[in-house]
């Protein structure tokens, strides 16, 4: 396992920190979020330390993303979760607290069981003209 000496969730990984554990393979880990936001909230992990998604290489990215129906189908068999939200906070700003890329699954059973998320969109803020030169913005950093 690659990891950094100060990271919780690499303290996790190698048994250093209890967790209580949903999955574990070679590459992987899953555990309960200590802070349940609906029962059954898993945050899953690669083993090899990264700071978050940017600084992920592909082939760790692949091993985490790969684990993630097989998890989130274990979690809607047990506990018949009426949805399921897949969340990845990246940097301070987006909400990110630990900084080992981690997935969180949040079951979902109802209005008011404790998450929610808040879209404001406007679909008149962009032209179509707009959208394309900005996907083509993007498109012309992809490597």
């Amino acid at each position: 396992m690659n990891s950094s000496n100060d990271c919780l969730f690499c303290k996790i990984a190698t048994g250093e920190i209890p967790s209580a554990k949903v999955y574990e393979d070679e590459d992987v880990y899953a555990f309960l979020d200590i802070g349940q936001v609906t029962k059954g909230h898993t945050l899953i992990i690669p083993k090899t330390h990264a700071k978050n998604i940017y600084e992920t290489p592909s082939d760790i990215a692949e091993k985490l993303f790969n684990r993630v129906p097989k998890i989130a189908s274990a979690i809607k068999e047990t506990y018949k979760p009426i949805g399921l939200n897949i969340l990845n906070n990246n940097e301070e700003a987006a909400g990110q607290s630990v900084f080992h890329i981690h997935i969180h699954l949040i079951p979902r059973y109802g209005k008011g069981d404790g998450f929610g998320a808040v879209w404001k969109t406007n679909p008149d803020q962009y032209s179509q003209e707009d959208l394309n030169k900005i996907a083509s913005e993007i498109n012309n950093n992809i490597e």
